[in-house]
């Protein structure tokens, strides 16, 4: 049960509005809306009933908020013993791959975080060899790997060598992305054929073990682009260029000027895990991050 989501029914069922709560708790409505149906799901049970007056407790909802305040109430008692008299601390780390889907997600995380938090946050986006790097040496708690079914094997091996954990997230296929200006985007389909006079914007975002010579020299043109911004802003204003990405969302598509294809030779769906250190539990926090994460993907 997320403790952050406790706190917030408690504020709907004092004010008796979700837009009085919001404003009290500087958060969005949606974003606290949200929270509100997410804690109701997660418990099984309705906690409001939403009427044109307001939002009024139901029977199990009276039983709940008792509860609830007894337990805010002992939990900012011990904050206030042993947290120097801060009443939320917020520590989160993420290393994930330039994606669009993961910093939106990211971005509505931080927008249901409470404002009267003192709070230390790092978002990094980077490479599967860095991610492993940031987590196993403490740089960042939790890491998102991307790779492709075929390494399945020699990942779960590194990972357990590095003392890491991991949790299937999903998994989805890469496409095409180029400018809306470049012959590619009227193809009716793309193969790698027609890839070939063409200049690839690549990143080593995905997880790969040591490549031979020969897989290393198959691609003809590349410029490498680490930062997703850099990479999108390539592609737009140079209808030659292309990149392989999964998880663009529309909304980053219009802005460039990008637009997204399938390429029929490659039917590969790349898998993205979670990978924190054995031993670290997931926060409260941790856990909105993921929440924010499943609702982003439903929105695909």
């Amino acid at each position: 049960m997320n403790i952050l989501y406790m706190r917030y029914a408690v504020e709907v069922a004092k004010t008796g509005s979700v837009n009085k709560a919001s404003d009290n708790l500087y958060v969005a409505q949606p974003n606290l809306s949200r929270a509100v149906k997410e804690l109701e799901a997660d418990l099984g049970v309705s906690l409001f009933k939403r009427t044109s007056k307001g939002m009024i407790l139901t029977r199990d909802g009276e039983k709940f908020i008792r509860a609830a305040e007894h337990i805010l109430a002992e939990m900012d008692d011990l904050q206030s013993l042993f947290g120097k008299g801060v009443k939320n601390r917020i520590a989160f780390s993420l290393s994930a791959p330039g994606c669009c889907r993961i910093s939106a997600a990211f971005a509505n995380f931080t927008g249901l975080l409470p404002p009267d938090a003192v709070s230390e946050i790092t978002y990094t986006e980077a490479s599967a060899a860095d991610t492993l790097e940031n987590v196993t040496h403490g740089g960042c708690r939790l890491g998102i790997i991307r790779y492709a079914p075929e390494h399945d094997e020699s990942l779960k091996e590194e990972l357990d060598g590095k003392g890491l954990r991991f949790e299937a997230l999903y998994g989805s296929r890469r496409e095409i992305i180029t400018s809306s200006a470049s012959p590619l985007a009227n193809r009716p389909s793309i193969s790698e054929k027609d890839l070939l006079p063409y200049t690839e914007a690549a990143c080593d975002s995905l997880y790969v073990p040591l490549l031979s010579k020969a897989e290393k020299d198959t691609a003809q043109k590349r410029i490498f682009a680490k930062e997703r911004a850099s990479r999108y802003e390539l592609i737009g204003s140079n209808p030659d260029v292309y990149a392989r990405e999964c998880g663009v969302m529309q909304s980053a598509l219009d802005r460039y000027g990008l637009v997204k294809k399938v390429c029929e030779d490659d039917n590969t769906i790349y898998r993205d895990v979670l990978i924190y250190r054995n031993g670290c539990r997931l926060t409260d926090f941790d856990k909105l991050f993921i929440s924010c994460l499943n609702e982003m993907l439903q929105n695909i």
